[in-house]
Order: structure tokens, then sequence, then C-alpha cells
């Protein structure tokens, strides 16, 4: 459970402004690259980070000297990226003086790097920071699986094991514990393709895309390379025409009811967001977007990692006295339509007021950035005064959950 900045509850409580609340300046994404095929294929997480951060200063137009961490989320890289996401940070005009820390938490990386700056900035320890994310599954995402240690003491080793089940079987479990059918996971899908559609034709997502070029690498069969540069400023994960019938037909991946239509796409992209101290942000001029409030982590049994949020949303709206009603606008990370479905059901979250612009199986889940491409997208649904939540699952067993107000 993360620390929390809160110190009254309830909604008229946490609508009140104070010079010492943990504000946001600026949240953006790149436009989420597909797997293996995209814009993003064939660069590594430091270029995208690299490029990324020189248009997240620009944008925003933050003194980098201000910066005094950095937090960003990454699952495959090895080393969580330590090293050379330093190096983008350092490389993007953010100044050595700068901290800088990786952080994995799989699928809410991105949040928690949030989240450490956020706590960082409500017990003083600095007054401005980044938190975001970053991942190249195109570059990472084909690794052994790690191998249990043959020395495990009697018992240790089910237990160990029960935290490397793979995500899709985790899935399973609980489409058929919960008796999830699969005509239902497939109209949520097909209905995430289609927001996602509808927002990318009404351009509801270039506000908070930073367009950023990258490299693309192609070999013919005589082994001669070539580079072509191209800039990338548009999701590529939804597809036109998708639907319910046309799912249905995909041949299950793990056995049952999962399938690569009504799961998260696999993806490359990065995110982040600028967190200052209300009283700094006033003082040196820069428009405060939103407060962030809140956020929590719980755990939950390994083999349904994916329930993650039916248990971490109830927290972080009893530590902030909320309700289900006073949020205006849920974003609940689409691992699996059935996991997805299921925490929404538990916490009874209208329809409505759910993934308005997709989610990540139509978007795709770039895994370290999700926590991170939630507030760049969550930011432009609210209006003044309303309320957002964003939440994911998160390997092993876990959930995640945090509030934040537009201002």
């Amino acid at each position: 459970m993360q620390l929390n900045p809160v110190s009254a509850k309830g909604k008229e409580q946490i609508l009140k402004k104070n010079p010492n609340d943990v504000v946001i300046v600026g949240a953006y994404r790149t436009a989420v690259g597909k797997g293996f095929k995209g814009g993003f294929k064939s660069v590594k997480s430091e270029f995208i980070l690299t490029e990324f951060l020189k248009q997240f200063l620009a944008k925003t137009k933050v003194d980098p000297s201000l910066i005094e961490d950095v937090a960003m989320g990454n699952v495959l890289n090895q080393g969580i990226g330590a090293m050379e996401h330093r190096g983008a940070c350092l490389a993007a005009g953010i100044p050595y003086t700068s901290g800088f820390i990786a952080i994995n938490r799989f699928c809410s990386s991105g949040l928690m790097a949030i989240s450490d700056i956020a706590n960082k900035i409500a017990v003083g320890e600095i007054e401005c920071g980044i938190g975001g994310g970053v991942e190249s599954m195109s570059q990472n995402y084909k690794k052994a699986m790690p191998q249990m240690d043959p020395h495990l003491a009697d018992g240790a080793e089910e237990v160990v094991s029960s935290c490397l089940v793979p995500m899709g079987i985790t899935n399973e479990n609980v489409a058929k514990k919960y008796n999830i059918d699969r005509k239902v996971q497939d109209e949520f899908s097909a209905n995430s393709y289609k927001k996602a559609e509808q927002a990318i034709a009404k351009g509801s997502f270039k506000d908070e895309i930073l367009p950023i070029r990258s490299i693309i690498r192609t070999e013919d069969q005589d082994g001669n390379i070539t580079e072509k540069e191209i800039v990338v400023d548009t999701d590529e994960g939804p597809r036109k025409g998708v639907d319910a019938e046309g799912l249905g037909k995909l041949k299950p991946a793990f056995g049952g009811t999962t399938t690569a239509g009504n799961a998260s796409q696999i993806s490359d992209g990065a995110a982040a967001v600028l967190l200052m101290k209300r009283s700094l942000a006033e003082k040196k001029g820069y428009p405060i977007v939103a407060k962030f409030v809140a956020c929590s982590s719980v755990g939950v049994p390994p083999e349904i990692m994916g329930v993650g949020p039916a248990f971490a949303i109830p927290e972080v709206l009893s530590r902030t006295g909320l309700s289900v009603d006073d949020i205006d606008v849920f974003e609940i990370n689409e691992a699996f339509a059935a996991q997805c479905l299921y925490s929404a059901e538990q916490c009874n979250v209208p329809a409505e007021k759910l993934n308005k612009n997709g989610g990540a199986i139509a978007l795709g889940h770039p895994l370290g950035v999700t926590g991170a491409r939630q507030y760049a997208t969550i930011l432009r649904l609210l209006k003044a005064g309303e309320i957002g939540l964003t939440s994911m699952c998160i390997g092993t067993g876990m959930g995640a959950a945090s509030i934040l107000v537009k201002e």
C-alpha cells in the first residue's frame, strides 16, 4: 500500500485546494505501437524514452532544473532499464542533478512511478518530479520464464510456482471461477474496439499523444539492411469493423475462452506525468491540470491475479471516503476481458463510465506504460471538478487503484 497524501476524507474535502497538494502539471504519452509490426518495432526502449521526453519537456515547458527526481516504470528490460533509462533522461535534457529510479510492479509500474513521485512531494522530499513508464515489448517480450531453484524447501516450490503461472491461465481461472462465458467476453472486447475506433476518428487522442520519430529497419533476402525514419503519431492497435461475431471465430489460446481478440495486445510506447507541489506550480506559473489524491495497492491470490481491481478499487475508495457514485470516469486496464468484466461488475462500475475511449484490448498494453497512459487519457475525459479513478490487475496476484481530481 502506498503512502497517501490525503489527510481528510470525503468528496467535499478532496475537492478543496491546499498549498501542499500534489498536483499534475502535464500528462502525455506516445501513440501505442503494435508489437513486432508497428512503428517502434526496430528501436529499443531507451530510444523511445529519449525521443518522448524531449517532446514532453518541450510541451510542458517545464524548467528542467526544477525536476528533482524521475521514476520510470518498466517490466521487461534487464535490470528494469535502470541504466539505459537514466541515460535517456539525461539525453533528453533532464539534468544529472535529478535523481532516477526504475520501478517494476508489472502492469501497474507506470502508476507506481507516479505514486512514488507523488509520495515524495507529499512528505516534502522533493517539490517536482516525473513519473511514467516505457516499454519495448517488441524487443524484450520473447524471454524465457524464470526457472525455480531446485533446492526450495518442501512446500515452497508450490507457492513460488503459483507466481509463475502464465497470465492467460490466470484469466482462464477467473473466467471459470466466476462463470464469465466467451460470448460476454467477445462482446466486451468488440465494444472496446468500437470505442477506440470512434475516439481516433474524432481526434480524441490528439491532445494526449506527442508524436515522436522512430526508425524502421528492414533486411532483404540478401542481408542488406535499410533504415527509414518515420513519425509515430497514431495508436496502431485499434482495427475498424471489429465485432463480437468475428471475435467469436478466433481459436482459444489457452484451451478455454481467452483469445487474441479478448486479451490485451503486445505493444510499445511511453507515457509520463509531471507532478509538483501546488505552491511551486503556482509560484512558477505552471498550469495545474489536476490534483493527485491517492493510490492503493492490494494483494490477491496469484492464480486469479486478474481480480486485483475488484479489491484495489474498494480499498482506495474507502481510504478517501468516496463511493463509486462519486467517480465520474473509470479507467480499468483491460488485461483480459474476463478479469476486467468481473472487477467492474463486483465494484458496480457503470458501463457508461468505464474506458470511454476503449482500453488495452483495442489500444494495446505496453506493460510498464499503462499506468501512466491511463492518466494521459483520463485527464482528457474529465471535466473541471470531476473525479477519476484508474486501476489494473498485477502479475503474481495484486491490484492497484488511484484517484485524481480534474481542475
